[in-house]
């Protein structure tokens, strides 16, 4: 009982039970989820964008999500903010199952705020970021906001810092996973850049530093949000995200399907299935994707999905540098990362874009013991002065760097042509591959006949009473001394000629025997990879 006064008499009145104060916890939280009002959702909604709470549901296991600072509220005073502190701060923060295994979410909810980060909103991300890294599992963060809370100043600033600083300290820890659903502008940017995948949905995601009202002020130049830093260009031309999809929906399902492929942390390793596909399935259609002439395009995703489980290949950057393959598949339930030059595409040169593409794919397999197998038909790295002053040089070095430094089983098959560096690169035996097969068309050189002949026998071409015929001859004569298909096999340089019908099965048995594989580094605080 407490007791007041009123009307110079003291009154006891009874403190509310627990059961009331149940009832109330509950209408609160119920108020808190619901957002703001109707007309934000509403309003949500028609701008074709899902709600958090729904987005929510659709990420995890049914009934599994755990929410923590729910109640939170801002304590920033001056210009209105004193007026409106609605729980939560525009952000929902906590934990769940997906596929039955733990993950940590933060997602902006627009409604509250635009989304914008403050110093509480902050405070709950980095709380959440922390719990991942000391349980050791994946975080996942939904993006749907208007940046820093103008309102806050420099403390909204300073949360951006501390989530950067903990996205670089989880960086190969755990895996981190970037979903933009709506804008993301200015500093915030730099979050999506640091993790391991983004994920954006066409028409309704943006990225940018500085939007369009910005750049036609700086400029004078007319662009739309969609144009400066929408799905299509980062997943097409700046490389900025991985994955684009037409729906919230779809692409929540994809994180789904990315998760069941990735290890909890750094000290697991990925889960295994039990394959309903053979693991000696024989593929005999193997003979007749790949052509014999060095120079015939074809789809090396044909050669892939031939290879591993049921053809199901979760690609990575699939409509950004297309002349190199980098995805996640399985191999008799075992996962794998796979890499592969991409003949269909620019001949499956090297490049700077797919070196970047490549070695940052290399690099996350690395961290997360997923074995690699790169599949190689590659005429070299592409010539010209704007590779070379883009700094072909320093990005086909970070390519070098990741297969040189990475220490998980690694497997080379030379499907077809391997010239010059480029051969090199692609995790050959001498950079430290455990093992290297090779089908029966395989030509490994400095560079194809035809170039080398010009080279080696110039004079004597030129010398020639019939210059076309003696360098016809020339070339046979150096395809057959250098680029037979045992040649690097007769020096050891490839470990096998198979047949590629039976190329699942040597896999199979290869990354089988590889599974115990024990490799370490150096003792060193850390590398310097090329910039």
């Amino acid at each position: 009982m407490s007791v007041v006064e009123e009307f110079g008499v003291e009154v006891k009145t009874p403190r509310p039970d627990l059961r009331s104060r149940v009832v109330e916890l509950e209408l609160t939280r119920e108020a808190a989820q619901a957002g703001p009002s109707n007309k934000a959702t509403e309003a949500q909604h028609a701008k074709g964008k899902l709600t958090v709470r729904e987005r929510l549901d659709l990420l995890f296991d049914k009934n599994t999500f755990r929410e923590i600072e729910g109640f939170r509220r801002h304590r920033a005073t001056g210009f209105g903010l004193e007026d409106k502190k609605p729980h939560g701060d525009g952000v929902v923060t906590g934990w769940g199952l997906v596929n039955g295994r733990t993950v940590f979410v933060y997602a902006h909810d627009f409604r509250v705020f635009g989304g914008s980060l403050g110093e509480a909103h902050a405070e709950k991300i980095h709380k959440v970021m922390d719990l991942a890294e000391s349980a050791g599992a994946p975080i996942v963060s939904l993006s749907d906001g208007a940046g820093a809370r103008i309102q806050e100043g420099v403390t909204a600033l300073a949360g951006y810092g501390g989530i950067f600083r903990r996205n670089v300290r989880c960086s190969g820890v755990i895996p981190q996973i970037s979903v933009m659903l709506g804008p993301c502008a200015g500093g915030a940017t730099y979050s999506p850049a640091l993790t391991d995948f983004v994920f954006m949905v066409r028409g309704s995601a943006q990225m940018y530093i500085t939007g369009p009202d910005v750049v036609r002020s700086v400029t004078g130049e007319e662009i739309t949000h969609e144009q400066l830093g929408g799905a299509e260009v980062h997943a097409g031309v700046s490389g900025a995200a991985g994955f684009m999809y037409d729906s919230e929906e779809e692409c929540l399902e994809e994180v789904r399907h990315l998760l069941s492929l990735l290890p909890q942390n750094n000290r697991e390793l990925p889960p295994a299935v039990q394959p309903d596909d053979p693991a000696y399935r024989r593929s005999e259609s193997l003979l007749d994707i790949v052509p014999a002439d060095p120079n015939q395009a074809y789809d090396m995703r044909a050669v892939i999905e031939e290879i591993i489980d049921d053809g199901d290949l979760f690609e990575v950057h699939a409509s950004w540098a297309t002349n190199i393959i980098c995805g996640l598949a399985r191999l008799d339930g075992h996962v794998v990362g796979i890499v592969a030059n991409q003949p269909a595409s620019y001949a499956g040169v090297l490049d700077i874009h797919a070196s970047e593409k490549a070695a940052r794919f290399v690099s996350l397999c690395d961290s997360f013991s997923i074995p690699l197998i790169t599949m190689v038909d590659v005429p070299g790295f592409l010539p010209g002065k704007d590779q070379e002053h883009g700094g072909i040089i320093r990005h086909g070095a970070k390519l070098l760097y990741a297969y040189c430094n990475a220490t998980v089983p690694r497997i080379q098959l030379i499907v077809r042509k391997a010239y010059g560096g480029a051969y090199i690169v692609m995790d050959s035996r001498s950079i430290g591959a455990d093992l290297s097969f090779a089908w029966p068309t395989n030509e490994i050189a400095v560079m194809g006949a035809e170039g080398a002949a010009n080279v080696v026998f110039r004079r004597e071409i030129a010398a020639a009473e019939d210059p076309e015929a003696a360098r016809k001859d020339r070339i046979q004569e150096y395809q057959d001394e250098l680029m037979h298909p045992f040649y690097a096999a007769e020096r050891g340089l490839v470990d096998d000629v198979i047949d590629p019908s039976v190329t699942r099965q040597t896999l199979v048995d290869a990354l089988a025997m590889l599974r115990t594989k024990h490799s370490r580094l150096p003792s060193r605080k850390h590398g310097n990879p090329p910039a």
